[in-house]
């Protein structure tokens, strides 16, 4: 029996995945939200972690996972993890990518092959769908600097230019460098459309 820890924030979505999991006798499926991951590992090994990546909270799920892939002395920890994905949130890929993700489902392609995906990600093996690979490779290319996305995300939350330099500590004509920095090479028109691609992209 393979176990499944399937983590949704949307009580809908975590149901219906719950319902074509349980379609396949041999999986079992624990459904968790966000909150929930680090406790459910600690209590009891599982052999793989479902997630979808435009869930809200997805980010925290994937620290999470960083810190719980190995066992310790707290508990059983995540073997595997499997992530449903689109193929435009390539910022969301690498950060997949990063916490050990071994799976890629495009949620937007067919239903059919999910429970096998996971038997085979929960076995030892990798999958990722044809329709992701491309975007997979181009993961890992963020254009933009640590700082430049700090300042950015600052500015997405309606953080004045003042604001931003006073909480980084720098001065304000750097702050409007770095956004300039982000504005040139997301080849964005101002800083909201820089704003935009960014969360399109799944940097911010």
């Amino acid at each position: 029996m393979t176990k499944v820890l399937l983590v949704h924030a949307v009580s809908l979505w975590r149901a219906s995945l719950v319902s074509l999991l349980g379609k396949d006798d041999g999986l079992h499926v624990r459904a968790e939200e966000p909150a929930g991951v680090a406790t459910a590992l600690e209590e009891s090994a599982q052999d793989i972690l479902v997630t979808d990546l435009d869930c809200p909270d997805s980010r925290e799920v994937l620290r999470v996972v960083e810190t719980l892939r190995a066992p310790s002395d707290r508990g059983g920890a995540v073997i595997a993890l499997a992530v449903l994905a689109q193929r435009n949130r390539t910022g969301d890929l690498r950060r997949a990518y990063e916490a050990g993700a071994t799976g890629y489902i495009d949620k937007c392609g067919p239903v059919d092959h999910l429970c096998e995906v996971v038997h085979k990600v929960a076995a030892g093996g990798r999958h990722i769908d044809e329709s992701l690979a491309f975007s997979l490779l181009q993961a890992t290319d963020v254009p933009l600097s640590a700082r430049e996305l700090r300042v950015l995300s600052l500015a997405a939350d309606g953080e004045s230019v003042a604001s931003i330099a006073r909480s980084l500590c720098l001065a304000s004509g750097t702050v409007r460098n770095y956004l300039a920095a982000a504005i040139r090479k997301t080849g964005a028109r101002n800083r909201l459309d820089a704003i935009r691609l960014s969360r399109e992209f799944g940097w911010l």
